[in-house]
């Protein structure tokens, strides 16, 4: 959690708070997705988080690659942006998050993608219909099939 994000869970506790965030959708050359398991809810999700003050979605998701999973990743596109009921979280802690998330298509350009053992477990390639089987949160759902079309299309 962020100092700004822990500055603001002293003051509101646990209730709902709308945060702006951005995920990475990192693809191989097979067209694979790289997806992490999160330590918080043993969830797979594509790797991402909240944004800091000031900071851009862009750089958000550039950072979170390589805080979650150790890589340098390079930003080619925007896949969507996305909030609604499924993009609402409420964690074992009892923290309530509605996530507004901007998705974006990446590249690795360089590093290994490794878990930091700390947010994430574990991370894997995974293809469309293998993702599809992993036990994801409910908001991939809705953003899964527009990374893959957009994987497709670029």
């Amino acid at each position: 959690m962020s100092p700004y994000l822990a500055g603001l869970r002293a003051e509101v506790g646990s209730r709902l708070l709308l945060l702006p965030s951005a995920a990475g959708f990192v693809f191989d050359e097979h067209g694979r997705l790289l997806v992490a398991r999160h330590a918080d809810t043993g969830l797979w999700a594509p790797p991402g988080g909240s944004m800091d003050p000031d900071e851009s979605p862009e750089d958000t998701v550039v950072r979170e690659l390589a805080e979650e999973v150790g890589v340098e990743a390079e930003v080619r596109g925007l896949i969507g942006v996305y909030g609604g009921p499924d993009f609402r979280t409420v964690y074992p802690n009892g923290h309530e998050c509605a996530y507004v998330i901007a998705a974006y298509g990446c590249a690795v350009v360089g590093g290994t993608p490794m878990p930091d053992r700390d947010e994430i477990l574990e991370v894997r390639w995974a293809g469309e219909h293998e993702a599809a089987g992993l036990l994801m949160p409910a908001w991939t759902t809705h953003v899964l099939p527009a990374a893959f079309s957009w994987w497709d299309n670029h």
